[in-house]
């Protein structure tokens, strides 16, 4: 049981509100979530926790509760009906998802190109060394306990879905956000005078200095998916709350808008 969902169990038990402190204890008393090192539960783990996870808990002062009233509960996603392939061979959606997001089966980002298939489908990012990510954005994957970076969908073509997210040919969400959090911004006014005012793009050097620290970093893997990629990919999101997904992720973090915002703001400001 992870620590977000030890919490979960302990208020929806408890039906009070309760501190940091009195959380961490009962956690400590009934052992439902036990750390690697074998050392007691903190209570501040508890509150960086809960900042993590601002869709499941609500914090007054010093108190936390439930969102919501019933105890735990996840949103209501029904698992759609779909035709689901992997390299051609037809699987069930719950086992196509399973080998989607088993890390054994992810490849390093630097060697896909020539495998990536014309055909639509999901796709996962993970990176198996969290800390090279900076401090902040390093610390919430290392609560959330997982390595999942990114889940997104390829609505016509996988391969031309992952070289705009990866190779910044076009115009890639992902891309755009792992150059914000690694500190690059595209070239001021760039966006001035263009229809689109949100796809920025950093400048060529710096395309590449991402694309090599992508391909340095980050495991991919990815499945045919012909029907209901929307629904999905909000299975997968509900479930794992990966760290740079935005859109439909109850786990999104403030902090990629803000980077994002700061560099389209770049890119509409004229010298």
């Amino acid at each position: 049981m992870t620590l977000h969902a030890a919490i979960e169990q302990v208020l929806a038990q408890e039906k009070i509100k309760m501190t940091p402190v009195e959380i961490a204890e009962a956690l400590n008393k009934n052992s439902w979530y036990s750390k690697k090192d074998g050392s007691v539960i903190k209570s501040s783990q508890i509150g960086a926790r809960i900042k993590n996870y601002p869709h499941l808990f609500r914090k007054e002062g010093s108190l936390i509760s439930l969102k919501s009233n019933t105890g735990i509960k996840k949103p209501a996603i029904s698992k759609p009906k779909g035709k689901v392939g992997l390299s051609g061979a037809n699987l069930k959606p719950e086992l196509a998802l399973k080998v989607l997001m088993n890390e054994k089966n992810f490849k390093p980002a630097g060697e896909i190109d020539g495998d990536l298939p014309d055909i639509p489908g999901l796709y996962c990012l993970r990176i198996p060394r969290p800390e090279t990510l900076p401090g902040s954005f390093s610390s919430v994957l290392k609560s959330r306990e997982h390595n999942i970076i990114y889940i997104g969908i390829a609505s016509k073509s996988l391969r031309k879905r992952l070289n705009q997210e990866l190779r910044a040919k076009g115009h890639g969400t992902f891309f755009r956000s792992i150059g914000a959090v690694l500190g690059y911004v595209p070239e001021k006014g760039s966006l001035v005078g263009k229809r689109n005012q949100n796809n920025y793009r950093f400048a060529k050097e710096d395309e590449k200095k991402i694309i090599a620290w992508i391909n340095e970093n980050f495991l991919v893997n990815w499945i045919q998916l012909e029907e209901n990629l929307n629904s999905f990919e909000a299975v997968l999101l509900n479930e794992h709350l990966p760290l740079l997904n935005i859109a439909g992720n109850p786990g999104a973090l403030e902090e990629i808008t803000l980077l994002r915002n700061k560099c389209k703001q770049i890119a509409r400001t004229e010298d």
